[in-house]
């Protein structure tokens, strides 16, 4: 992906983020001249340590619009280091109308996928099967406290305030319900890492690569480690 793409995302998205009235963290808007005061401040280690922040992924396709999801984690455990207590993370996301998020599970995180607002979000789901594939096994959810069984690839609708929990090894794919508009979804779940608990089915990559054409308007997760 062009940088210049990804500050076009960035600002489309802080746009529809303002709009639905949900506050981001200081950090949030901090320049890359704010990130060089402070990329050394033992007081903002978590940030980067943690992954917290601006995260835009076309999962290696170069099709965002199509094929990638747009992110911003606010809060962050870290599996790898100790002297982070947090067992948990929260998300925020923008999804668009037949944006496609594709089939993955988890190994260790449990979540809940919540329709913050906007528009209806649209999830496929099938159990993993023991070689990564899919089982044609039904699939038990649990949406708002509701418990219920569906047949392997069943389609289901989330609209605004409506919630769901992905277990470990299920798994999903999410898209934006045509003519309903952008969704912006959270994300509550365990500790989040996604260099090594995302599981495909097909060949993906998480992380974009990217094309410096100019300057980032605010620096993404993966720009922490440059």
């Amino acid at each position: 992906m062009k940088r210049s793409e990804i500050n076009g995302i960035l600002k489309d998205a802080i746009s529809f983020i303002e709009e639905m009235n949900f506050k981001l963290p200081p950090f949030a808007y901090w320049t890359p001249e704010d990130w060089e005061r402070n990329m050394d401040n033992p007081e903002y280690r978590e940030i980067r340590e943690n992954c917290l922040g601006w995260d835009i992924t076309d999962f290696g396709h170069d099709r965002f619009h199509e094929l990638g999801l747009f992110l911003f984690t606010i809060r962050n455990g870290n599996y790898f280091n100790p002297s982070y207590e947090k067992p948990y993370a929260e998300k925020i996301m923008v999804v668009a109308e037949n944006q496609i998020t594709p089939f993955h599970y988890h190994q260790k995180k449990l979540e809940d996928i919540i329709n913050r607002g906007g528009g209806n979000l649209m999830l496929r789901f099938y159990n993993a099967a023991p070689d990564n594939s899919f089982a044609d096994t039904p699939v038990r959810l649990q949406m708002d406290g509701r418990h219920f069984t569906v047949e392997a690839g069943s389609v289901i609708r989330l609209k605004p305030g409506e919630s769901v929990t992905m277990t470990r090894g299920l798994y999903h794919s999410f898209w934006g319900e045509e003519g309903t508009g952008k969704v912006m979804v959270g994300e509550v779940s365990m500790t989040n890492d996604d260099h090594t608990d995302n599981i495909f089915h097909d060949q993906m990559g998480r992380f974009p690569e990217i094309i410096e054409d100019c300057k980032p308007l605010h620096l993404l997760c993966i720009d922490y480690e440059l």
